[in-house]
């Protein structure tokens, strides 16, 4: 189904949620996989698992993408190990849910570093060799947020508005060299996403959720379909479109509605 068979894809924030998927399903299509986040432990546990179970070739580099030089330091670790990156999966990110006002600011810088800074200097260093060898594939996960504004997780949709522009852009240049670039927009997710960014008591964290594994399939299978973005489940494509009708200025006051922490979490 996929055309990395035999081929590596090196995939971020791989220890948890659909990181976990996309190197499941890369693995059971015969794809080698360097797998980095800041778990060691899980990574080993995957890698291990992965390799076993689908007779591929499985690599892991413990890194935080908050730290800038983490993409460098990937990159150096891929070359030492004289390793082809044929899909390169931006998969890593977080967000973090209140008001912004009174949240950490160094959480919220943080946040742009992984989610934007991050994918902007791993697809710059892995995208060199992809155009000289003119071919290879780039995913970033964006997320249904990229659509509107959305309070009370500020930065976070703001961030997804950059991964999503930034994937459709470099699609159409690098289409050119044979490259394809795909921003894959999830909508709510079976994933400690939730818990990272304290948002189980969000009213809108009851909503249905597609499992992270139907999430990694469309993303992938788009990717490999020459689709410069995709919407995961088709409730969310038509809520991410539906909302063109109305101005922006309400579809933020409704988001804001939908969002708005309980009165006794607010400070």
């Amino acid at each position: 189904m996929y055309p990395w068979v035999g081929k590596w894809a090196l995939v971020t924030g791989a220890s948890a949620g659909i990181g976990v998927a996309l190197a499941a399903e890369l693995a059971a299509g015969g794809t080698n996989l360097v797998l980095t986040a800041r778990r060691e432990d899980r990574l080993v546990a995957l890698a291990r698992d992965l390799a076993a179970k689908h007779n591929i070739r499985a690599e892991i580099y413990v890194a935080d993408l908050a730290d800038p030089s983490a993409p460098d330091a990937i990159f150096d670790f891929v070359r030492g190990k004289n390793l082809h990156i044929d899909l390169l999966v931006n998969n890593a990110g977080f967000g973090a849910y209140g008001e912004f006002a009174t949240s950490d600011r160094a959480r919220q810088v943080e946040m742009v570093q992984v989610n934007c800074s991050a994918v902007v200097n791993l697809t710059y260093l892995f995208l060199q060799p992809m155009m000289q060898r003119r071919s290879g594939d780039i995913l970033i996960v964006a997320s249904t947020a990229s659509f509107q504004a959305v309070p009370y997780i500020t930065t976070y949709a703001a961030t997804k508005v950059f991964d999503l522009h930034f994937a459709e852009g470099l699609a159409e240049e690098v289409k050119p060299f044979g490259i394809r670039v795909c921003g894959l927009c999830p909508g709510s997710t079976e994933s400690e996403f939730n818990l990272v960014a304290s948002n189980n008591t969000a009213p809108s964290s009851n909503r249905p959720r597609e499992t992270a594994e139907k999430v990694a399939r469309v993303g992938l299978q788009a990717l490999a379909a020459g689709k410069s973005y995709v919407i995961s489940g088709r409730r969310n494509y038509f809520g991410a479109h539906f909302q063109r009708l109305a101005t922006r200025h309400f579809v933020t006051t409704i988001a804001a509605k939908l969002f708005r922490p309980p009165a006794k979490t607010r400070a």
